[in-house]
């Protein structure tokens, strides 16, 4: 009975460090099928994921500069108003809270020639400085 326990706990976790592997190495297909008696094209794209630095980001653009990987070159990632930026623990926030070296893990899609980002995932919180001053003035009579 023991002996199926551990076994029932090693293949669980072979198979978790499994799904997280694939998770981190996805690729992108995308398969585009027509229907042969409609016509109908269809076109399905799976999300790729690449893990990095943002280098660099403009407010005013529609996409930042992002490194994969130490040795590669840094590449345009297009974003829209649908791309997410999540950080760590999960809560939202913007692509202007974003600084320079900031490491990253993209989930994009290639349309076209554009590489566009679904969600931007950062692996450092965003220090936000908030500045509290306290002016007490006093007059004498």
């Amino acid at each position: 009975m023991k002996q199926t326990r551990l076994q029932k706990i090693l293949a669980a976790g072979a198979i978790y460090a499994a799904a997280v592997g694939l998770a981190l190495a996805q690729t992108t297909t995308t398969t585009t099928t027509t229907d042969p008696v409609t016509g109908t094209t269809t076109t399905e794209r799976t999300t790729t994921s690449s893990a990095g630095n943002i280098v660099t980001y403009t407010p005013d653009s529609d996409y930042f500069m992002f490194q994969p990987g130490t040795n590669a070159a840094p590449v345009r990632y297009y974003y829209t108003k649908d791309t997410s930026v999540v950080d760590p623990d999960g809560r939202v926030v913007t692509l202007s809270e974003v600084r320079p070296n900031m490491p990253a893990t993209v989930y994009y899609t290639t349309v076209g020639d554009r590489v566009v980002v679904r969600k931007v995932v950062l692996a450092k919180p965003v220090v936000v400085k908030h500045e509290e001053t306290t002016t007490t003035t006093t007059t004498s009579p």
